[in-house]
C-alpha cells in the first residue's frame, strides 16, 4: 500500500512475496536509509553509524570492520567467557531474589536488560559501563523518539514546521548528551590502556580485543576512505549497544512471557533442557554444553515470528523508480517491510496466532537467514541486521539457564491466559508492562 502522511509518501510491503521484490530483486534500489529532519538532528550530519547510514562507500566501510571485528562467528565466539560470567551473575541475582523473598515475583525485564546491556558493552569496549542505570535510560528516550514523525518530518518542505515544532531541539539534547556519555566511555577506555599508545594499539588484532580499540586503531592508520572521524565511532558504538542489547533482552522477556502463556512448551522446553545439561550441581552450564539442544532454538525462532524486534524493520528510501508486484514505486519514497505482518500470515503460516515452535522442525523448515521471505525478524538482502550471531548468542545461554535452575509461576495466582502481551509503541517491539514472575530454585546456582 502507499501511505501520504503529509508530504512523506510511505510504501508498506506487508506480504513475503513484496518483501522479496523490496530486499532481493530490487534490494540495491532499496539500500539506504531515509533521513528525515527529526533524524537529521538525533543523529547528527554525517555521521550516521551503521545502522542510519546512506548506502555508500562510508556505510561498506564501517559494516565492514564491523562484521569482522565484532560480529563474525570466529569474533563472536571469542566472547564467550564474557557471556558465560555475565549469566552466572544474572542467575545469582535471581537466586538472591527468590532467597530473599521466597514466592514473591521479581523484575525479570529489568534483570535481563541489566545481563543483556553489561554482555553486550563488555564485548564492545571490553568491561562494563561504571554507570550502566544512566546508558539504559538514555536508550530508552532515544528508542522512544526515533519513531516519532514530527511535524518537520510530515513537511520537510516547511521552514515554519521547523520553527514551530519543539522536536528537532528535544532530539538535538537527545543526542548530545549520548555523545557525551560515549565520549566519557572513550576516555576511560583509552585511559585504561595507557592513552592508546603504540603498544596498546598493537594488539588490535588479539583474539580478546574489543571493538571499540580497534575503531581507534583504524582511526589512527587513517588509512580509509572517507576517513573514519570521532563521531563515526561514537555513532557505530551507539548503535550496537544500542542494537545488541535492545533486541536480545526484548526478545528474551517475549520468549520467557510466552512460554508462561503456554505451560506445554515450558514443560517440554524444561524436560529438554533438564536432560541434556543435567550433570554435578556444582558445575556451571557453558556454551559448549549447548549443542544438544534441539527443541529450545525452536522455541526462539517461534518467538522472533511473533515479535520480531523491530516490527516494520528499520525504514528503507527508493533510491530510484523501480516496479514492485506491478506497481511503481516513486523515487524518494520510504519503504516499510511490516515483518510482524508476515511472520503471521495465513497464506504461510498455519494456525499463525498460535506459539507453535514445533512448525520449525525439519530440513525444509522457514530460517531467518534471510532466504525465507515470510520469516525475516532480521530483514535480508544489503541492509539485512549483521548481528545476528551476536544476539542470539546473549539470548541462547540465557535461556537455557533460566530454564534449567528455575521452575516460574506467575504472581498472584494468575492464570496463563490473562498474562498481558499488549506491545509497546516504538522502533522495537517491547512488552508494556515489566514482566514479573515468581522463581524457584530447582538446580542451585554454581
Amino acid at each position: 500500500m502507499l501511505l501520504r502522511l503529509g508530504e512523506l509518501r510511505v510504501v508498506v510491503a506487508s506480504s513475503a512475496d513484496a518483501a522479496r521484490e523490496i530486499m532481493r530483486t530490487h534490494d540495491l534500489a532499496f539500500a539506504t536509509r531515509p533521513i528525515s529532519p527529526t533524524g537529521r538532528a538525533l543523529l547528527g550530519d554525517g555521521s550516521y553509524g551503521l545502522v542510519f547510514a546512506p548506502y555508500g562507500e562510508g556505510w561498506r566501510q564501517l559494516r565492514r570492520i564491523c562484521t569482522t571485528e565484532l560480529l563474525s562467528a570466529r569474533r563472536v565466539r571469542s566472547f564467550r567467557a564474557v557471556r558465560e560470567e555475565e549469566v552466572r551473575r544474572l542467575l545469582r541475582s535471581v537466586a538472591a531474589a527468590a532467597a530473599d523473598a521466597p514466592g514473591q515475583p521479581v523484575n525479570l525485564s529489568d534483570m535481563v536488560s541489566a545481563y543483556v546491556a553489561d554482555a553486550s558493552v563488555r564485548a564492545v569496549i571490553g568491561s562494563r559501563f561504571r554507570d550502566r542505570e544512566t546508558f539504559l535510560r538514555l536508550l530508552e528516550r532515544r528508542l522512544n523518539n526515533v519513531p516519532a514523525q514530527s511535524l518537520p518530518d510530515l513537511f520537510p518542505s516547511s521552514r515554519l514546521a521547523m520553527i514551530l515544532s519543539p522536536t528537532p531541539r528535544l532530539m538535538k539534547r537527545e543526542r548530545r548528551d549520548m555523545m557525551a556519555f560515549i565520549d566519557t566511555i572513550i576516555r576511560e577506555h583509552q585511559d585504561s590502556r595507557g592513552g592508546g599508545d603504540a603498544a596498546a594499539a598493537g594488539n588490535a588484532d588479539e583474539e580478546n580485543d574489543d571493538l571499540l580499540a580497534v575503531l581507534l586503531r583504524i582511526q589512527k592508520e587513517d588509512a580509509l576512505d572517507p576517513p573514519l572521524t570521532t563521531d563515526n565511532i561514537k555513532a557505530v558504538i551507539i548503535d550496537i549497544f544500542g542494537g545488541s542489547s535492545e533486541t536480545s533482552a526484548t526478545t528474551l522477556q517475549w520468549i520467557m512471557a510466552e512460554l508462561m502463556r503456554n505451560p506445554r512448551v515450558m514443560r517440554k522446553a524444561q524436560e529438554e533442557v533438564r536432560r541434556v545439561l543435567g550433570g554435578p550441581q556444582e558445575t556451571a552450564i557453558t556454551e559448549d554444553s549447548l549443542g544438544g539442544l534441539q527443541y529450545l532454538p525452536l522455541v526462539i525462532k517461534e518467538a522472533l515470528r511473533l515479535h520480531p524486534p523491530a516490527p516494520l524493520l528499520i525504514p528503507r528510501e527508493c533510491r530510484s523508480p523501480c516496479r514492485v508486484l506491478g506497481f511503481d514505486v516513486p523515487a524518494g519514497a520510504m519503504v516499510l517491510v511490516n515483518a510482524w505482518a508476515i511472520g503471521r500470515d495465513p497464506a504461510h503460516w498455519d494456525a499463525p496466532e498460535e506459539f507453535a515452535p514445533e512448525r520449525f522442525q525439519g530440513s525444509g523448515a522457514a530460517d531467518f537467514k534471510g532466504t525465507d521471505f515470510e520469516f525475516i525478524p532480521f530483514g535480508a538482502g544489503r541492509r539485512m541486521c549483521p548481528g545476528v550471531a551476536f544476539g542470539l548468542a546473549n539470548m541462547d545461554l540465557a535461556l537455557a539457564c533460566l530454564l534449567y535452575h528455575f521452575d516460574w509461576e506467575l504472581p498472584d495466582g494468575m492464570e496463563p491466559g490473562e498474562l498481558d502481551m499488549t506491545e509497546r509503541f516504538g522502533i522495537t517491539a517491547r512488552r508494556l508492562s515489566d514482566l514479573l514472575l515468581v522463581p524457584t530454585a530447582r538446580v542451585p546456582v554454581p
